[in-house]
Protein backbone atom coordinates (compact mmCIF):
# COMPACT_ATOMS: atom_id res chain seq x y z
CA UNK A 1 0.00 0.00 0.00
CA UNK A 2 2.81 2.56 1.01
CA UNK A 3 4.51 1.91 -2.70
CA UNK A 4 1.34 2.83 -4.38
CA UNK A 5 1.03 5.77 -2.56
CA UNK A 6 5.02 6.85 -3.29
CA UNK A 7 3.80 6.17 -6.56
CA UNK A 8 0.77 8.69 -6.56
CA UNK A 9 3.01 10.89 -5.01
CA UNK A 10 5.86 10.77 -7.18
CA UNK A 11 2.96 11.07 -10.22
CA UNK A 12 2.07 14.95 -8.54
CA UNK A 13 5.33 16.07 -9.65
CA UNK A 14 4.16 15.05 -13.77
CA UNK A 15 1.08 17.39 -13.19
CA UNK A 16 2.96 20.17 -11.92
CA UNK A 17 5.10 20.47 -15.09
CA UNK A 18 2.07 20.63 -16.83
CA UNK A 19 0.47 23.56 -14.88
CA UNK A 20 3.57 25.50 -14.96
CA UNK A 21 4.40 24.79 -18.62
CA UNK A 22 0.40 25.62 -19.82
CA UNK A 23 0.08 29.19 -17.39
CA UNK A 24 3.85 30.03 -19.37
CA UNK A 25 2.88 29.08 -22.85
CA UNK A 26 -1.00 29.76 -22.71
CA UNK A 27 -0.19 33.55 -21.91
CA UNK A 28 2.53 33.43 -24.79
CA UNK A 29 1.04 32.38 -27.41
CA UNK A 30 -2.75 34.39 -26.45
CA UNK A 31 -0.70 37.59 -26.50
CA UNK A 32 1.27 37.25 -29.67
CA UNK A 33 -1.86 35.67 -31.33
CA UNK A 34 -4.01 38.71 -30.35
CA UNK A 35 -1.06 41.53 -31.32
CA UNK A 36 -0.56 39.80 -34.45
CA UNK A 37 -3.63 38.35 -35.31
CA UNK A 38 -2.83 34.60 -35.92
CA UNK A 39 -6.55 32.49 -35.36
CA UNK A 40 -4.37 29.37 -35.16
CA UNK A 41 -2.35 30.46 -32.63
CA UNK A 42 -4.90 32.32 -30.83
CA UNK A 43 -6.82 28.77 -30.88
CA UNK A 44 -3.48 26.79 -29.51
CA UNK A 45 -3.60 29.52 -26.41
CA UNK A 46 -7.11 28.39 -25.67
CA UNK A 47 -6.42 25.30 -25.80
CA UNK A 48 -3.58 25.42 -23.41
CA UNK A 49 -5.58 27.74 -20.92
CA UNK A 50 -7.96 25.24 -20.27
CA UNK A 51 -5.49 22.27 -20.20
CA UNK A 52 -4.63 24.38 -16.87
CA UNK A 53 -7.98 23.51 -15.59
CA UNK A 54 -7.32 20.14 -16.50
CA UNK A 55 -4.02 19.74 -14.90
CA UNK A 56 -5.51 21.05 -11.74
CA UNK A 57 -7.99 18.39 -12.01
CA UNK A 58 -5.31 15.74 -12.38
CA UNK A 59 -3.39 17.09 -9.42
CA UNK A 60 -6.40 17.10 -7.06
CA UNK A 61 -7.25 13.66 -8.23
CA UNK A 62 -3.70 12.29 -7.39
CA UNK A 63 -3.51 14.12 -4.35
CA UNK A 64 -7.24 12.45 -3.58
CA UNK A 65 -6.33 9.06 -4.54
CA UNK A 66 -3.48 9.12 -1.93
CA UNK A 67 -5.97 9.13 1.22
CA UNK A 68 -5.89 5.98 3.00
CA UNK A 69 -9.41 3.95 3.09
CA UNK A 70 -12.11 4.93 5.53
CA UNK A 71 -15.33 3.74 6.47
CA UNK A 72 -16.93 5.12 3.28
CA UNK A 73 -14.15 3.94 0.95
CA UNK A 74 -12.80 0.41 1.77
CA UNK A 75 -10.22 -0.12 -1.33
CA UNK A 76 -9.12 3.47 -0.61
CA UNK A 77 -9.27 6.30 -2.95
CA UNK A 78 -7.49 5.46 -6.14
CA UNK A 79 -10.41 6.26 -8.45
CA UNK A 80 -10.31 9.78 -7.75
CA UNK A 81 -7.68 10.20 -10.52
CA UNK A 82 -9.49 8.33 -13.00
CA UNK A 83 -12.88 11.18 -12.17
CA UNK A 84 -10.01 13.62 -12.68
CA UNK A 85 -9.38 12.05 -16.15
CA UNK A 86 -13.04 11.90 -17.22
CA UNK A 87 -13.42 15.75 -15.46
CA UNK A 88 -10.42 16.77 -17.70
CA UNK A 89 -11.57 15.28 -20.68
CA UNK A 90 -14.73 17.05 -20.44
CA UNK A 91 -13.32 20.74 -20.14
CA UNK A 92 -10.85 19.73 -23.29
CA UNK A 93 -14.07 18.79 -25.11
CA UNK A 94 -15.86 22.12 -24.39
CA UNK A 95 -12.90 24.18 -25.70
CA UNK A 96 -11.93 22.06 -28.53
CA UNK A 97 -16.19 22.52 -29.40
CA UNK A 98 -15.93 26.54 -28.57
CA UNK A 99 -12.86 26.72 -31.23
CA UNK A 100 -14.73 25.03 -33.84
CA UNK A 101 -17.34 27.42 -33.61
CA UNK A 102 -15.10 30.33 -33.30
CA UNK A 103 -13.37 29.76 -36.39
CA UNK A 104 -16.45 28.59 -38.36
CA UNK A 105 -17.86 32.04 -37.62
CA UNK A 106 -14.59 33.95 -38.66
CA UNK A 107 -14.63 31.67 -42.08
CA UNK A 108 -17.88 32.03 -42.98
CA UNK A 109 -17.55 36.01 -42.69
CA UNK A 110 -14.82 36.47 -44.98
CA UNK A 111 -12.56 37.93 -42.74
CA UNK A 112 -8.94 36.67 -42.72
CA UNK A 113 -5.90 38.02 -41.62
CA UNK A 114 -2.07 37.39 -42.63
CA UNK A 115 0.15 36.95 -39.31
CA UNK A 116 3.25 38.12 -39.45
CA UNK A 117 5.93 34.90 -41.11
CA UNK A 118 8.15 34.91 -37.85
CA UNK A 119 4.45 34.53 -35.62
CA UNK A 120 5.23 30.60 -37.13
CA UNK A 121 8.61 30.12 -35.54
CA UNK A 122 7.11 30.89 -31.80
CA UNK A 123 4.45 28.26 -32.76
CA UNK A 124 7.41 25.75 -33.23
CA UNK A 125 9.02 27.29 -29.95
CA UNK A 126 5.75 25.98 -27.84
CA UNK A 127 5.72 22.85 -30.24
CA UNK A 128 9.44 21.73 -28.93
CA UNK A 129 8.62 22.79 -25.03
CA UNK A 130 5.30 20.78 -25.27
CA UNK A 131 7.35 17.86 -27.08
CA UNK A 132 9.52 17.90 -24.12
CA UNK A 133 6.69 17.88 -21.18
CA UNK A 134 5.40 15.11 -22.66
CA UNK A 135 8.50 12.80 -22.86
CA UNK A 136 8.78 13.70 -18.95
CA UNK A 137 5.25 13.14 -18.07
CA UNK A 138 4.99 9.57 -20.35
CA UNK A 139 8.02 8.55 -18.64
CA UNK A 140 6.71 9.64 -14.92
CA UNK A 141 2.79 7.93 -15.77
CA UNK A 142 4.71 4.24 -17.28
CA UNK A 143 7.08 4.68 -13.89
CA UNK A 144 4.31 5.29 -11.79
CA UNK A 145 1.40 3.88 -13.12
CA UNK A 146 -1.05 7.08 -13.26
CA UNK A 147 -3.43 6.38 -15.51
CA UNK A 148 -4.38 10.40 -14.88
CA UNK A 149 -1.00 11.52 -15.85
CA UNK A 150 -0.61 9.43 -18.97
CA UNK A 151 -3.69 10.73 -20.04
CA UNK A 152 -2.26 14.14 -19.01
CA UNK A 153 0.69 13.14 -21.03
CA UNK A 154 -1.77 12.33 -23.90
CA UNK A 155 -2.91 16.22 -24.13
CA UNK A 156 0.75 17.07 -24.33
CA UNK A 157 1.25 15.20 -27.00
CA UNK A 158 -1.58 16.55 -28.95
CA UNK A 159 -1.00 20.41 -28.06
CA UNK A 160 2.64 19.84 -29.28
CA UNK A 161 1.06 18.84 -33.12
CA UNK A 162 -1.78 21.57 -32.76
CA UNK A 163 1.33 24.24 -32.09
CA UNK A 164 2.77 22.11 -34.86
CA UNK A 165 -0.35 22.89 -36.81
CA UNK A 166 -0.47 26.76 -36.41
CA UNK A 167 2.88 27.37 -37.82
CA UNK A 168 2.20 25.44 -40.75
CA UNK A 169 -1.24 27.74 -40.98
CA UNK A 170 1.04 30.45 -40.36
CA UNK A 171 3.54 29.97 -42.63
CA UNK A 172 0.68 29.18 -45.45
CA UNK A 173 -0.78 32.92 -44.96
CA UNK A 174 2.33 33.76 -45.93
CA UNK A 175 1.81 31.80 -49.73
CA UNK A 176 -1.36 33.69 -50.48
CA UNK A 177 -3.77 31.81 -48.41
CA UNK A 178 -4.56 33.54 -45.54
CA UNK A 179 -7.52 30.84 -45.49
CA UNK A 180 -5.23 28.54 -44.20
CA UNK A 181 -4.81 30.10 -40.68
CA UNK A 182 -8.45 29.70 -40.16
CA UNK A 183 -8.48 25.90 -41.63
CA UNK A 184 -5.67 25.18 -39.02
CA UNK A 185 -7.94 26.81 -36.31
CA UNK A 186 -10.37 23.71 -37.67
CA UNK A 187 -8.27 21.16 -37.32
CA UNK A 188 -6.94 22.47 -33.77
CA UNK A 189 -10.70 22.38 -32.56
CA UNK A 190 -10.67 18.62 -34.40
CA UNK A 191 -7.76 17.24 -32.20
CA UNK A 192 -8.31 18.72 -28.98
CA UNK A 193 -12.22 17.40 -29.32
CA UNK A 194 -10.18 13.88 -30.56
CA UNK A 195 -7.98 13.69 -27.67
CA UNK A 196 -10.80 14.72 -25.10
CA UNK A 197 -12.99 11.61 -26.57
CA UNK A 198 -9.86 9.45 -25.98
CA UNK A 199 -9.45 10.27 -22.49
CA UNK A 200 -13.25 9.90 -22.09
CA UNK A 201 -13.73 6.58 -23.44
CA UNK A 202 -10.78 5.34 -21.44
CA UNK A 203 -11.88 6.71 -18.59
CA UNK A 204 -15.35 5.34 -18.90
CA UNK A 205 -14.03 2.26 -19.41
CA UNK A 206 -12.52 1.80 -16.07
CA UNK A 207 -15.37 3.55 -14.39
CA UNK A 208 -17.44 0.57 -15.61
CA UNK A 209 -14.79 -1.64 -14.28
CA UNK A 210 -13.31 -2.44 -17.43
CA UNK A 211 -9.99 -4.68 -18.19
CA UNK A 212 -8.41 -4.89 -21.25
CA UNK A 213 -8.49 -8.31 -22.09
CA UNK A 214 -4.76 -8.88 -23.05
CA UNK A 215 -3.21 -8.04 -19.78
CA UNK A 216 -5.77 -10.29 -17.95
CA UNK A 217 -4.19 -12.73 -20.36
CA UNK A 218 -0.53 -12.26 -19.14
CA UNK A 219 -1.37 -12.13 -15.73
CA UNK A 220 -2.92 -15.80 -15.95
CA UNK A 221 0.25 -16.64 -17.45
CA UNK A 222 2.27 -15.55 -14.91
CA UNK A 223 -0.48 -17.32 -12.34
CA UNK A 224 -0.34 -20.57 -14.26
CA UNK A 225 3.59 -20.95 -13.75
CA UNK A 226 3.12 -20.98 -10.23
CA UNK A 227 4.43 -24.33 -8.96
CA UNK A 228 1.41 -26.04 -7.17
CA UNK A 229 -1.07 -24.50 -9.05
CA UNK A 230 -3.28 -27.27 -11.24
CA UNK A 231 -6.21 -25.34 -12.93
CA UNK A 232 -7.18 -21.32 -12.68
CA UNK A 233 -10.58 -21.08 -12.18
CA UNK A 234 -11.62 -17.62 -12.48
CA UNK A 235 -9.56 -14.86 -12.47
CA UNK A 236 -10.88 -11.77 -12.65
CA UNK A 237 -9.55 -7.47 -13.04
CA UNK A 238 -10.35 -3.90 -12.34
CA UNK A 239 -8.94 -0.78 -12.18
CA UNK A 240 -9.09 1.19 -9.54
CA UNK A 241 -7.32 4.67 -10.25
CA UNK A 242 -3.67 3.55 -11.52
CA UNK A 243 -3.90 0.18 -8.99
CA UNK A 244 -5.32 -3.19 -10.24
CA UNK A 245 -7.13 -5.46 -8.31
CA UNK A 246 -7.83 -9.09 -8.93
CA UNK A 247 -9.93 -11.89 -7.72
CA UNK A 248 -8.53 -15.22 -8.52
CA UNK A 249 -9.41 -18.84 -8.00
CA UNK A 250 -7.56 -21.52 -8.36
CA UNK A 251 -7.30 -25.17 -7.99
CA UNK A 252 -4.39 -27.15 -5.93
CA UNK A 253 -4.05 -30.77 -5.09
CA UNK A 254 -6.29 -31.44 -2.09
CA UNK A 255 -3.42 -33.35 -0.54
CA UNK A 256 -2.50 -30.01 0.16
CA UNK A 257 -2.72 -28.85 4.18
CA UNK A 258 -4.09 -25.00 4.86
CA UNK A 259 -0.74 -23.71 5.58
CA UNK A 260 0.52 -24.74 2.02
CA UNK A 261 -2.17 -23.89 0.17
CA UNK A 262 -1.51 -20.15 2.06
CA UNK A 263 2.05 -20.63 0.78
CA UNK A 264 1.10 -20.74 -2.77
CA UNK A 265 -1.16 -17.63 -2.38
CA UNK A 266 1.44 -15.95 -1.49
CA UNK A 267 4.16 -16.74 -3.99
CA UNK A 268 1.40 -15.93 -6.31
CA UNK A 269 0.62 -12.59 -5.09
CA UNK A 270 4.37 -12.32 -4.76
CA UNK A 271 4.72 -12.86 -8.63
CA UNK A 272 2.02 -10.48 -9.59
CA UNK A 273 3.77 -7.90 -7.76
CA UNK A 274 6.96 -8.04 -9.10
CA UNK A 275 6.13 -8.65 -12.57
CA UNK A 276 3.25 -7.27 -13.31
CA UNK A 277 3.55 -4.30 -10.18
CA UNK A 278 0.05 -5.41 -8.74
CA UNK A 279 -0.41 -4.86 -5.30
CA UNK A 280 -4.14 -5.77 -4.35
CA UNK A 281 -4.69 -9.51 -4.98
CA UNK A 282 -7.36 -11.83 -3.94
CA UNK A 283 -6.77 -15.37 -3.31
CA UNK A 284 -9.32 -18.32 -3.70
CA UNK A 285 -8.27 -22.12 -3.44
CA UNK A 286 -9.93 -24.61 -3.96
CA UNK A 287 -9.06 -28.61 -3.70
CA UNK A 288 -8.72 -30.41 -6.90
CA UNK A 289 -9.31 -34.30 -6.16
Amino acid sequence: MNEAYEKLKEGERGAWVSIFAYIALSAFKLTIGILFMSNALQADGLNNATDIIASIAVLIGLKISRKPPDADHAYGHFRAETVAAFIASLIMAVVGIEVLLNAGKILLSGKHETPEAWVALVALFCAVVMGGVYYYNKRLALKTGSKALMAAAKDNFSDALVSIGAAIGILGAQLAMPWLDIVTAFIVGLIICKTAWDILRDSLHQLTDGFDKKQLADIKQTISQVQGVLKIKEIKGRSNGSQTHLDITIFVSGELNVIEGHEIADIIEDKLKEKHEIFFVQVHIEPMM
